[in-house]
């Protein structure tokens, strides 16, 4: 759903939510097994590569907007991430978190463009419309469909993550020393308590391995439940003042431009701490894994 859709600029009849909502993405006839939540992905993607090497391109002493404003979401960003996980771990960790929470934040607001989910192949002739939509068709297609808002896009973006992050454990612990980490005594114990604590450590080791192999799913489904959910909310709101059984077209298309209007706003918000959460728990996780710097409190 989108402010076009909402609006209802396009066609004559209400649009839905990627036609009918279904929640698996559609293949594209003109990019073989390609969905239209890759291309999607694939556009993003493009578009923060194409500006942040149009920004960086000619550094200057002074820099331009662009430049200053690629330079002040580096640094916002690493700060960040600087304060979670150590200033040891930061330069390592940094290039994949922060990749993970620019691209999910454009993918979020990518899904609320006009076009996206309304411009597609279908209609009664099934053959391309791009600005006479019949979405209610049954064999409808958008071209565009929100990236955050199909599934196996969240999941691979979290496998993603959990396979760097075992990477990267490996990388500073070792397998002996993640078992250690996880399975060992916390904190300064000695003598007798630290050995008839033992059991209770291991235990709550074990509990940990099981929640590391969930995080996956817990990181993916959040993500996507909270896009798909919104994408599916406006579309509600957009077909609202018909589900009330309200006759004239003209009131029809003033409730479908009003009633989405603050939705469309708080899911523009939603993106946001969608992208905040997802990047701010891969830093826990990475954080959770490592031994504390020195310094830090045991």
């Amino acid at each position: 759903m989108d402010l076009s859709a909402t609006c209802h600029l396009f066609s004559g009849v209400f649009p839905t939510f990627l036609a009918s909502g279904d929640l698996a993405a559609e293949k594209l006839p003109f990019l073989g097994w390609f969905t239209n939540s890759i291309f999607v992905a694939i556009i993003v993607l493009v578009m923060v590569l194409w500006f942040v090497r149009l920004a960086t391109r000619k550094m200057e002493l002074i820099p331009n907007r662009k430049q200053n404003f690629v330079e002040f979401v580096v640094e916002f960003l690493y700060g960040q991430v600087e304060q979670i996980v150590g200033s040891r771990l930061a330069p390592k960790v940094f290039p994949l978190l922060a990749t993970i929470f620019i691209f999910i934040l454009v993918a979020n607001w990518f899904g609320l463009i006009p076009g996206v989910g309304t411009i597609g192949f279908g209609g009664h002739d099934d053959m391309i419309a791009l600005f006479s939509i019949d979405s209610h068709a049954e064999h409808f297609t958008p071209i565009f469909r929100p990236a955050t808002a199909d599934l196996n896009m969240t999941l691979g973006t979290a496998m993603v993550f959990m396979l760097s992050w075992v990477w990267i454990t490996y990388r500073e612990l070792g397998v002996l020393g993640f078992v250690v980490h996880t399975f060992g005594p916390k904190g300064d114990l000695s003598g007798f308590l630290k050995y008839a604590l033992m059991p209770i450590f291991f235990f709550v080791g074990v509990i940990e391995i099981i929640s590391i192999m969930f995080r996956p799913i817990s990181l993916s489904f959040r993500l996507f439940g909270n896009i798909f959910a919104g994408e599916t909310l406006l579309h509600t709101m957009t077909e609202l003042a018909e589900l009330l059984g309200i006759p004239t077209k003209a009131a029809q298309f003033i409730s479908s431009c009003l009633f989405p209007l603050p939705f469309y706003f708080m899911e523009i918000l939603v993106g946001l701490l969608q992208a905040v959460v997802f990047a701010l728990l891969c830093a826990v996780y990475v954080r959770l894994s490592m031994a504390p710097e020195e310094g830090e409190a045991h």
